[in-house]
């Protein structure tokens, strides 16, 4: 069973960390959403779409795109600053 690491004691290390869980979660949750909505669009192409199927494809394409946006970019944001802190070279 593995262990979780304990927190670090730098609190700008904590907080990052805590903003790197948090954005995986929204990677997840936004993801998962435009799996439903993939789901829901094949079922309807297969027999008929259905106004309540249409209302579940345009949410969950615009829920997972305003959950998925910001946190691509913070978890680009949360690399580079931890890419930063070990000296490594930035890429440009």
């Amino acid at each position: 069973m593995p262990t979780r690491p304990e927190p670090p004691d730098d609190p700008v290390l904590a907080r990052r960390a805590r903003i790197a869980r948090l954005v995986a979660r929204g990677q997840q949750v936004g993801y998962g959403l435009w799996l439903v909505a993939i789901a829901v669009f094949v079922a309807g192409a297969v027999t008929s779409f259905r106004p309540a199927m249409v209302t579940i494809v345009i949410g969950g394409l615009a829920a997972g795109s305003a959950l998925l946006a910001p946190s691509i970019v913070i978890s680009y944001g949360v690399r580079a600053a931890d890419k930063a802190d070990r000296g490594e070279p930035d890429g440009h």
